[in-house]
């Protein structure tokens, strides 16, 4: 989207609104269009900040003249109040139009169709297409196949040789060993979490044939890590739980790494900026809308009667009673397969080749 605004607009000058916690993430794309002072930041951690921000926000962006809001949102309301409010004269957005689900008030006024059957990245650059579109519905445009083709973080001088020594000096366990990454969290929607058994066979097939297993993800993840590491005793499986301090930090993290096992998530965007091969886990959600775009992605799926349960039409609020058959569904063997693939490594143990470490 932010590529396609260059093409069109190349004079114009782009800002970034967005909550703190979404900001590391947008900066992992080096947006040289978006320099640090163009981003515009509202704390969500308390009622006050949020209130105070939004309200600071708003007055700089009225201060600008901005001409087009692009919403990005399907589900939050805030942004289309934000945009009815910003002044600007073109206002994108997805839109409902006849179906069900997705209301978010009639802020603005390029309603861009929302599309169940197109991945999300490509319906973004759609927004950017509905600026200047004066078709009904806003954009009729031809829609390239397979996935777009993603940029990859910058990588600063010695950062990588940094977050490698500062690995082995923590966990001297790891150190000479083929590294591979498992994340079982599922932060907010735990619907979305592989049974942490079927981690325990996938971690332990993995570090019985010599790769060090390292279990990524949030602090409060780090119960999840412990019960994977008790049932992989003798072999070597580290708690990386809390490790890094930022969203970059992780992305830089798995530059040393061969592999990533992660459910549906953010982990898997984040790793699709850079070279790690990634399996993502894929049950109440589509990877037809979410899959991870990177070339060395494999995101796998299990074809359920009542798969995908939480869509932009149910406010992500699933029916189902928590039993996720559509990931329980999903066997370890399936995914050690996967993985062997993408590590070049045979199901009889023989190697296919010396893997190096992603550049």
């Amino acid at each position: 989207m932010f590529e396609r605004l260059r093409e069109k607009y190349p004079q114009a000058s782009v800002f970034v609104l967005c909550f703190d916690r979404n900001r590391a993430a947008l900066e992992l794309l080096d947006l040289d269009m978006v320099p640090s002072e163009r981003f515009i930041v509202v704390r969500s951690a308390s009622l006050k900040d949020f209130v105070f921000d939004s309200v600071r926000a708003l007055r700089r962006i009225r201060a600008l003249g901005v001409d087009a809001v692009l919403d990005a949102e399907l589900f939050a309301r805030v942004s289309a109040i934000y945009s009815g409010l910003s002044g600007a004269a073109i206002r994108v957005g997805f839109h409902r139009h006849t179906q069900e689900g997705l209301y978010r008030g009639n802020f603005i006024n390029r309603p861009v169709l929302y599309n169940p059957y197109q991945h999300i990245a490509k319906q973004f650059v759609t927004l950017a297409e509905a600026i200047d579109s004066t078709g009904v519905p806003k954009v009729k445009r031809p829609v390239e196949p397979g996935p777009p083709p993603l940029p990859r973080m910058t990588v600063r001088p010695g950062e990588l040789d940094a977050a490698r020594q500062d690995l082995g000096r923590n966990f001297p366990a790891i150190i000479d060993k083929p590294l591979v990454f498992l994340c079982p969290g599922a932060g907010a929607l735990p619907i979305r979490a592989w049974p942490v058994s079927h981690y325990v066979r996938v971690a332990r097939d993995l570090a019985k044939r010599g790769f060090a297993v390292g279990i990524v993800g949030l602090p409060e993840d780090g119960q999840l890590a412990r019960s994977i590491q008790a049932e992989c005793a003798g072999l070597v499986c580290v708690d990386l739980t809390g490790y890094t301090a930022s969203v970059r930090a992780l992305a830089v993290l798995f530059h040393l790494g061969f592999l990533l096992v992660t459910n549906d998530g953010g982990t898997g965007h984040f790793a699709s900026l850079t070279p790690i091969p990634t399996i993502v886990l894929f049950g109440p959600e589509t990877p037809v809308l979410y899959g991870s775009l990177s070339p060395n992605a494999a995101n796998l799926h299990k074809q359920l009667s009542c798969s995908p349960c939480l869509t932009a039409y149910n406010h992500r609020q699933s029916p189902c009673d928590g039993d996720n058959v559509c990931l329980k569904s999903i066997s370890p063997e399936e995914v050690l397969e996967e993985a062997y693939t993408l590590l070049g490594v045979s199901t009889r143990g023989e190697s296919e080749g010396t893997p190096g470490l992603p550049r």
